[in-house]
This record gives structure tokens, C-alpha cells and sequence, in this order.
């Protein structure tokens, strides 16, 4: 909790700081790049620094995190600080990088900020910084423990044992550990992230929901190829479309990801766009597994069906359940029940199905869980609502920076 000082502080600069966190953010990267290079081998995705996600979720965090200390604060933001955590274990943030984006980012919000930031002022802000960052650490020391790792992610060795051709643009790779040991354990909806040189020699990590294999046998992670158009092609994705085959290794974090499937005995809404089936796909295998007598509901949107990774896998794992249906709707199918004649709005920068839940029965006190494209996931997250779904029961797994960041009643 801040401080009666602070929060009077922090509460009447907000709107200026706030308005100038793009600025402030973009001065900070790169100010803190020039003098420490070596953070974007290995831990920082040069796309998502390129194309302004990474400095827009920053930002959105901050803000977030300032507003519920003054708006809320008796409440701490703990959803969003999880999701945080986890995107932070899975590339390996240790408490001493707090430490080194406090020097550049403070420094960036003097130089952007000028007198406005005066001695009370930085040290409101200040509290504010070690406040979150005091959080997110505790939470990461936990996360890392319960991952079986120290002080950062460990990384391993894993076998491409069967590479499948899913879609034109998604292949998957099943993966076993090349070094023996067993694998580390892991929930249905979380990812792993995959470390690759790319053939600048530069280290590049990218996260990917784990599709399969949750339990028993090989590992699935399904990746689709981001190519190239409105903005860059995905340096990571492509080269594991291109090189990867079968008997190649690839080295992988342990699983992380805070969407994950609840043991309960509640009703299920698996909602899903694109390749947001990935995690939904892991879920309804864990489901199937152990004969859950729960009522599931598998809603996704897709452009066609040529496009639907993991679409049969994912029918007969539907079947397989006593109590689960399935509807899909997509963007160009003139054979498909679920197709609609109107014209739809884009999701994110692939036209998909737009989702509409009017003639479909959610089931009362159902659990919600959600991964696709952020304007998907708010469309349909405010279709839910008005449903009935409470939302502390709608989770959802952001793939890239987290840039839905501020709805108050998804903060606590």
C-alpha cells in the first residue's frame, strides 16, 4: 500500500506521467539496449520491440498498477501481476533486472519529464516501481520454485520426435527430452518457451501454449508461421517452419502460464480464434484423459476450415467426452452450419469468424477460458458477461506482450 505522501503524489501526476508512458517507455528501451546489449540475446523479442508491443504493455502495466494503488487500495492487482510473473519466469527475469530497469527507466522518465519530476515527485514514483516490482519478484521466487527452478529459468535439451503438417501455416512438433531425464510437470493451458539462434547468431525466445501431450508421452506445441506483410515476419516461427525437422533438437524452458484448467466440477466455456486453440486443445486432452463427466462447451472461430489447426484432434476429443458440445463459426465456408452471410469485423489482422453467442446456451455458474487475438477476446469476454458468466471467472492467455491491460474488475 503507498504511503498517504505518495498516493497524493502519485494521484495528481498520474494524468502527466500517464500521458507521456510511450515516450517515457521508448526512451527507456532503447537508452537501456545501447549500454546493455546483451539483454536482447536471449530475453528480449527483437519483434515485439520493433513493432511498439512490448513499450504499449509496459506502459499498460504501469498505469494499471498506479491506478489500483489509488483507486483500490485495499486491493492488490494480483491477475495481472500473475500473468506478468509467468511471462517473466518463462524468459528467465531474475530480481537483479528489477534493479537495472529501475536505473533506465527512471532515468528516462527524468529526461522525458524534465522539472515536472521533482525529488518528492521520483520518490512517489519510486515507491510506486518497488511496490510492483516487490510484488512481481515474490511471486516469481514462488513460480520458480514450483517449476523446479532456481534464481531463472533452467533450460533443456528436447528431440523432435514427429513433426505433423497441420494447416498451410501450422506445423506441429512433438517433442520428448533429449537428455533422459523426465519431463518437468505441467498443466493443461500453459506454454513453454523455446530458445533458437536465428543466423545473425543473435538468441531469440518465443513462448508457445503447449497443444498436446500435457500428461503422458511426447509433447505438442503447435506453431503457426507468422510471414511477413503490415509488419515483419516472425524471425522465430519461420525458422522453426523452414529448419526444424524430425531428429533435430530444440531447447525448451519449463512450463509456465497462469491459465490453467481448474480441477473443479463446474460447467466449462472453452472459447478460442485461430491459433488460440493451442491451449483449448491441451485442456480438452487433459479432460478426455481422465473421463471428466464435466459439461464442456468448445466454441472457436477460424477463417476456413483449411485454416482450423488441430480441427480433428480437437472433434474427437469432443466426442470422447461424455457431456461436451462444439460450435465454429467461420469467416469463409459456404458448406459450414455456423457460417453467417454478414459481413464480419476483423480480429486482430486475420478476418475470423466473428463469434456470435445469441442462439447458444451457456451454462449457468460456467468457468471461462478464453485465448485468440485481444479484440477477439474482448468481444467475446463482454458476450460472456452478459451471459451471466461472473468475471473472476473469465481467464484468458494473451500470445505476445499483454496488452489488455485496466478493466477493473479483471485487475483483482
Amino acid at each position: 500500500m503507498l504511503s498517504p505522501e505518495s498516493a497524493e503524489l502519485v494521484r495528481a501526476t498520474l494524468p502527466a506521467v500517464g500521458g507521456a508512458l510511450d515516450p517515457i517507455t521508448t526512451r527507456f528501451y532503447a537508452t537501456m539496449f545501447a549500454e546493455q546489449p546483451h539483454l536482447l540475446d536471449g530475453m528480449f523479442n527483437r519483434g515485439n520491440q520493433a513493432n511498439g508491443e512490448q513499450r504499449q504493455a509496459l506502459a499498460g502495466s504501469i498505469a494499471a498498477f498506479a491506478g489500483a494503488l489509488i483507486d483500490h487500495p485495499e486491493q492488490r492487482p494480483d491477475r495481472m501481476l500473475g500473468r506478468i510473473a509467468h511471462k517473466h519466469t518463462a524468459v528467465g527475469v531474475t530480481s537483479d533486472h528489477y534493479i537495472v530497469v529501475h536505473k533506465y527507466l527512471f532515468r528516462a522518465i527524468a529526461d522525458v519529464l524534465g522539472d515536472a519530476v521533482t525529488p518528492q515527485v521520483a520518490a512517489a514514483w519510486d515507491e510506486v516501481y518497488w511496490l510492483m516490482a516487490g510484488a512481481l519478484i515474490a511471486l516469481e521466487a514462488r513460480i520458480y520454485a514450483e517449476a523446479g527452478t532456481r534464481d531463472g529459468t533452467t533450460w533443456r535439451p528436447w528431440r523432435v520426435v514427429e513433426r505433423r503438417e497441420e494447416t498451410p501455416d501450422t506445423a506441429s512438433f512433438l517433442l520428448s527430452p533429449a537428455d533422459g531425464r523426465p519431463a518437468p510437470p505441467c498443466r493443461p493451458g500453459q506454454y513453454v518457451s523455446v530458445r533458437v539462434a536465428l543466423p545473425d547468431g543473435v538468441h531469440q525466445l518465443r513462448q508457445y501454449s503447449l497443444s498436446g501431450g500435457v500428461h503422458d508421452g511426447p509433447r505438442r506445441l503447435t506453431v503457426k508461421r507468422v510471414r511477413g506483410g503490415d509488419t515483419p515476419a516472425g524471425e522465430v516461427s519461420t525458422l522453426l517452419h523452414t529448419t526444424v525437422r524430425e531428429g533435430d533438437e530444440l531447447t525448451l524452458s519449463a512450463p509456465f502460464g497462469d491459465m490453467v484448467l481448474d480441477d473443479a466440477d463446474t460447467p466449462l466455456v472453452l472459447v478460442s480464434a485461430g491459433i488460440g486453440v493451442t491451449p483449448i486443445a491441451a485442456m480438452l486432452e487433459h479432460l478426455s484423459a481422465t473421463r471428466s463427466p464435466r459439461r464442456v462447451l468448445a466454441l472457436h472461430a477460424d477463417r476456413a476450415p483449411a485454416h482450423h489447426a488441430l480441427r480433428t484432434d480437437v472433434a474427437r476429443l469432443i466426442a470422447d467426452l461424455p457431456h461436451a458440445d462444439q460450435a465454429v463459426w467461420y469467416e469463409h465456408d459456404h458448406d459450414h452450419e455456423y457460417e453467417h452471410e454478414h459481413e464480419h469485423e476483423p480480429y486482430g489482422t486475420a478476418r475470423l469468424g466473428r463469434m456470435d453467442l445469441a442462439d447458444v446456451d451457456i451454462p449457468s455458474g460456467a468457468v471461462a477460458y478464453l485465448c485468440g487475438p485481444v479484440p477477439f477476446m474482448r468481444d467475446v469476454r463482454g458476450r460472456l458477461l452478459r451471459a451471466g458468466v461472473a468475471a473472476r471467472d473469465i481467464h484468458y492467455e494473451v500470445f505476445g506482450p499483454d496488452l489488455w491491460q485496466g478493466d477493473a474488475d479483471d485487475l483483482g
